[in-house]
């Protein structure tokens, strides 16, 4: 039995998060599953390298798998995409070694919040916030050095969510323009159930009401999610890359992924 990791790309819009669920709702992992099932005619299961909520996308999804059939065969690729709605597409296959594994083997992810500021949105806007009145960039990033580095986010965890790790390390934090589009990118070793979304909502809702930086401070410090504010819309939120090189330093390998998306 050979192990395989695959590179997935969705728009989470139509789908219920990416975790595979016991009711009969659509997820990305059941739709994976089901179409490598149907080509391996064996059930297939996957391992994803972690879950996204409902209505967020994905770039860079790593996932692994186990199958007697060799999938370094070109033909299957395009079989098994064949088998995807188009919402959905696997980007490459390869082999892994057995100790591999997509979720414990990750060292961090990193993921985009995307926000569109102009005065009219546009018919051909997606995978956004849009906003109108554009958002404090220089305010944003302030909030955001004050979450670099090893915390307790659990003013950021999506309440009733029960998950005893609750420290994250913050290696990238920074808002930058690009055209009508603002970007929030944010790289961490893990990241609590809708804790991007919460980070993002709270600092537009401190913006919006004119409070310091340092409101964020107390609320981060307060351990306590009634303290944030609303999570922002899953619309705008990708998970862009996982990074799985232990020795690497987490700065220099955000620049080298944005230098890849610049020559893509």
């Amino acid at each position: 039995m050979q192990r395989y990791v695959l590179i997935l790309e969705y728009k989470g819009t139509n789908f219920s998060g990416s975790q595979k669920q016991k009711t009969k709702v659509r997820t990305v992992q059941g739709e994976l599953e089901k179409a490598l099932s149907t080509l391996t005619k064996q059930n297939t299961k996957t391992i994803f390298s972690g879950r996204t909520d409902a209505g967020v996308h994905a770039r860079g999804q790593v996932v692994h798998f186990d199958s007697e059939i060799d999938f370094t065969n070109p033909k299957l690729l395009y079989s098994l995409n064949g088998l995807l709605d188009k919402d959905m597409s696997v980007m490459r296959i390869e082999k892994a070694e057995k100790t591999f594994h997509a979720q414990k083997s990750a060292t961090a992810r990193f993921y985009r919040y995307r926000i569109v500021s102009r005065d009219q949105r546009s018919a051909f806007d997606e995978n956004c916030l849009y906003l109108r009145e554009k958002p404090n960039i220089d305010f944003i990033n302030q909030c955001l050095g004050i979450l670099k580095g090893e915390h307790d986010f659990s003013s950021f965890k999506k309440s009733g969510t029960a998950n005893p790790a609750k420290i994250c390390n913050v290696s990238v934090a920074r808002c930058y323009q690009n055209g009508d589009d603002i970007l929030i990118d944010i790289v961490a070793n893990r990241f609590l159930y809708g804790m991007v979304r919460t980070i993002v909502g709270t600092i537009l809702y401190l913006d919006r009401k004119s409070q310091s930086p340092e409101s964020l401070r107390e609320i981060l410090k307060s351990r306590n999610r009634a303290k944030a504010g609303p999570a922002a819309s899953p619309d705008g939120l990708t998970l862009m890359k996982v990074i799985y090189d232990k020795n690497i330093n987490m700065e220099m390998a955000y620049e080298n992924i944005l230098s890849e998306t610049s020559r893509s």
